[in-house]
């Protein structure tokens, strides 16, 4: 009988220990925060995240990628951009760039196959190109950022396809024809290596909608990056932005300057192309801060207050054909970084840029980015911390306040402020030691993470020095 009682108080116990088991359970999964679309309050705060799949890693896989995706929150990370993920035409695929560019198929056959050709030659907008894994790896991917609280865009390419597209087969009239009938290639460029899409025709417009609506509707995604978007009609950008729209809350990014298409609901942000090659010309000391001012005053006139720009030091192109950071920006590299994050917009971060990458990427052929963390990791690592929670480095459409201060020559020194939150930057744009004078209080030095008791007296900045100042 006392085997009895105790083999019944046992169950008993092990009985509430599952339920107790059950109802924790239960509490994690109500208290797990649900992920939902990109919203205009997620726009503030968010870094952009250029993902060059093929280059990212060795193995130049969605898996190899999906490993980083946690770590890439500390850098602030709320948007992931992919590179085109499509196939990649055999047709005229190129094996060098440029006005002289050649096709793999110039080469040696022994040698064609290390040439991968243009992410932008797409042969299929809804499949995956096998040499980054399966739809099912780019759904783990979607996943994975999801999971992190990331939204994933995929980089779309609507002014073109490459030559092996079916609708080349069974739709020429898809395409710009010349005068004798054959398909061209987009003018004035030199994109041999894709056929030009005619806009004048409505069934056309109507599959490329159909297509990028797949991607949302059935794979997840949470916007497009559209590459060259104001060489498409602006009247397709306002027939297809509201249609996938309907489908959820999504980001549309242009790869673009044109103000009206941010105009309405269409596009979130268009690229700050102007204030990139500012920086690049003060870098170099081709520019100067009389040349900042006016930027300045040309983006207040020409965009509206809710209009996002992408502020950059470095993207896909400006990296494998123009140069890297060092090689464009030398000494003044973590100032213009540092800057790109502190102006309104959205900074951006490109594959590679994390680990202090200072190689220009090959575009057409396999190479792989370095993946050893150093300054540029801490440095972003701070600033994309600041950007998520700081008010006063808002930057989407409801952004935070900017003033300019009076400073001395050479010296940038302005404020950006929002519910009550004020950050003072302040730096020194030549290759000089300079004295600025900063308005007294006491500050976060927030870089050095030590506060400071400024007076008014002039105190000294090295060449390229900057601080950022939170009251």
């Amino acid at each position: 009988m006392k085997n009895f009682a105790l083999i019944i108080c046992m169950l008993l116990v092990f009985g509430a220990c599952k339920s107790e088991k059950k109802e924790d359970i239960k509490v994690e999964e109500t208290t797990k925060e649900e992920f939902t679309p990109i919203s205009a309050s997620d726009m503030e705060t968010a870094v952009i995240y250029e993902a060059n799949i093929r280059q990212y890693s060795p193995e130049g896989t969605f898996d190899e990628f999906i490993k980083d995706i946690p770590q890439l929150r500390e850098l602030g990370v709320k948007i992931i951009w992919l590179m085109p993920v499509f196939p990649i035409s055999e047709t005229k695929r190129k094996a060098t760039g440029g006005a002289d560019s050649k096709f793999a198929s110039e080469f040696p056959e022994e040698e064609r196959s290390k040439y991968l050709g243009s992410y932008y030659a797409v042969t299929d907008f809804t499949e995956i190109n096998p040499e980054f894994g399966t739809k099912e790896d780019f759904r783990e991917l979607v996943k994975t950022a999801h999971d992190n609280g990331i939204y994933v865009i995929l980089d779309w390419v609507p002014n073109h396809t490459g030559w092996d597209h079916e609708w080349l087969k069974t739709n020429p009239e898809y395409y710009t024809q010349n005068e004798d009938g054959e398909v061209i290639h987009p003018k004035g460029t030199d994109w041999t290596d894709v056929a030009d899409l005619n806009y004048d025709n409505q069934d056309m417009r109507k599959e490329m909608i159909e297509d990028m609506s797949y991607w949302i509707t059935e794979e997840g995604v949470d916007g497009f990056r559209c590459d060259v978007a104001g060489s498409v009609p602006f009247d397709f950008w306002q027939q297809a932005v509201p249609q996938l729209r309907e489908k959820k809350d999504i980001f549309m990014l242009a790869e673009a300057w044109e103000p009206e298409l941010l105009d309405g609901n269409l596009f979130d942000m268009a690229y700050a192309w102007d204030g990139h090659h500012l920086l690049n010309g003060l870098a170099k000391g081709e520019k100067n801060l009389e040349d900042y001012e006016a930027y300045i005053q040309k983006i207040s006139k020409d965009y509206d207050d809710d209009d996002i720009l992408m502020n950059f030091v470095t993207n896909h192109d400006e990296n494998s054909w123009n140069g890297t950071i060092k090689e464009r920006m030398g000494d003044a590299s973590e100032l213009m970084t540092t800057l790109s994050f502190t102006l309104k917009g959205m900074p951006l971060i490109y594959s590679g840029q994390e680990y202090d990458m200072d190689h220009r990427l090959k575009f057409f052929e396999k190479d792989s980015i370095p993946k050893t963390k150093g300054n540029s990791w801490d440095l972003l690592k701070k600033l994309g911390k600041l950007k998520n929670t700081n008010p006063a480095l808002h930057g989407g459409k409801n952004a935070a306040s900017y003033k300019r201060l009076d400073s001395e020559k050479d010296i940038l020194m302005f404020e950006r402020s929002k519910n009550d939150e004020t950050i003072l930057f302040i730096g020194n744009f030549s290759d000089e030691v300079n004295k600025i004078a900063v308005p007294g209080g006491m500050y976060l030095d927030y870089m050095a993470n030590e506060k400071i008791e400024l007076k008014g007296d002039a105190f000294t900045m090295g060449p390229w020095e900057y601080k950022i100042l939170i009251k």
